[in-house]
């Protein structure tokens, strides 16, 4: 009996690690296509949608409508930059200094306070909503994956299109048309630093009905775009 149990255990163990070795696999031929092809649908999409159909809500779409950085209004590439990840530019896909500044706060804090743009992306592209040490785990294994094969440029193009700005709305395009009726390229500042002050928790700040702490939130992203340099930082650091 103990041996057929541990037999057993030894094929359960086989089946995890080939399971595994499959989705390494998958993971790296993501980051390798994804340098240059659109990505169709977000790990972070289909998490929302089979929630939703889980949960009875079968209306409802994940939406996200690809779009070059070309065809994005420079403010919003600046407006995420200077919201979430002002040294962007320079780090590897980590901010070391930003980890340690949060040790000391609460967990949920800490998860979002330390997450890069790369991080972000990584996460959003790969992997599960959520936070897990085990996540964060995948998330910094991807995180450096895609720092070592994109560019600054294609992370932060790839997260525009990814980001969830509102309920089953994903990406800059699907998040301009809906919110201002208008392609992400005519985004003004105003505009684009409104989209960047939901995202910390789009499910619960609506760019469409802003709060008081969101249009705070909007004027001190505005106020950071101008402190970077406006557009001539996205040139200077060859992100647009």
């Amino acid at each position: 009996m103990s041996k057929r149990k541990g037999s057993g255990l030894q094929r359960i163990k086989a089946i995890i690690a080939r399971l595994f070795l499959v989705l390494i696999g998958l993971w790296v031929a993501g980051i390798l296509l994804f340098a240059f092809l659109p990505v169709p649908f977000s790990a972070v999409m289909a998490e929302r949608q089979l929630g939703a159909w889980f949960s009875g809500r079968f209306g409802y779409v994940a939406h996200s409508d690809w779009v070059g950085m070309d065809e994005i209004s420079p403010w919003m590439a600046l407006a995420v930059v200077a919201s979430e990840d002002q040294k962007f530019p320079q780090h590897w896909g980590f901010d070391v200094a930003a980890i340690e500044s949060v040790l000391d706060k609460s967990e949920g804090e800490r998860m979002r306070g330390a997450s890069t743009l790369s991080q972000q992306t990584a996460k959003n592209v790969f992997l599960w909503d959520g936070r897990s040490w085990l996540r964060k785990g995948l998330e910094a294994g991807l995180t450096v994956g895609i720092e070592t094969v994109w560019t600054k440029r294609r992370i932060l193009t790839v997260y525009l299109n990814v980001a969830e700005f509102g309920d089953g709305v994903f990406g800059v395009e699907a998040a301009s048309q809906r919110f201002f009726h208008k392609p992400a390229s005519k985004l003004t500042i105003a505009d684009a630093a409104l989209l960047a002050a939901v995202l910390p928790n789009p499910l619960r700040f609506r760019a469409d009905a802003p709060s008081g702490y969101i249009r705070q939130r909007q004027q001190w992203i505005m106020r950071q775009m101008r402190q970077l340099g406006g557009e001539g930082y996205l040139q200077r650091n060859k992100l647009y």
